[in-house]
């Protein structure tokens, strides 16, 4: 079952501004019965502010208004109005610690079978800085002397 974004703020708005039982309250918010009582008695979640579930889209006032007269109904969460999009994710990507002494190895692998790829292209591929590519392409780099070109795609770094 879903329960609302912060169940025991949740749960104090509702036992302060409406009249629903503590069983459909509790049902609602995920919480024991006995625990929404001791909400009410000032005994548990002391100190927390109310959530209004109303203001944030979790309830609609007839879903209330239809539980307090039939005391045996169940709340039910609302559903989204609008789908929120996920951010697309751009650039570079997190590489794990293991993975990131294959990088030079990847852009040498880039450098010498995929020479027509420009260094902004490749750095978007491997997740790398062009200092780092030219760094590899001069043999400059601080471990250049261990660097044997390898696929990037069997190493896992890009698809």
């Amino acid at each position: 079952m879903v329960t609302p974004l912060l169940p025991k703020a949740t749960a104090v708005w509702l036992i302060d501004n409406t009249s629903l039982s503590f069983e459909q309250i509790a049902a609602f918010c995920g919480l024991h019965t006995l625990e929404v009582q001791g909400i009410a008695d000032g005994e548990v979640a002391v100190g927390i502010v109310g959530l209004d579930p109303l203001a944030n889209g979790q309830l609609t006032q007839e879903e209330i208004d239809r539980c307090q007269a039939d005391p045996s109904g169940r709340l039910k969460i609302s559903k989204p109005t609008a789908d929120v999009p996920q951010p697309r994710r751009r650039g570079g990507r997190y590489t794990p610690v293991s993975r990131r002494g294959d990088r030079p190895d990847a852009i040498s692998w880039l450098l010498k079978f995929h020479p027509e790829l420009t260094d902004a292209q490749i750095s978007k591929l491997v997740g790398t800085t062009k200092t780092t590519i030219n760094s590899v392409r001069e043999r400059s780099h601080w471990n250049a002397q261990n660097i044997r070109p390898r696929d990037p795609v069997s190493l896992g770094i890009c698809t």
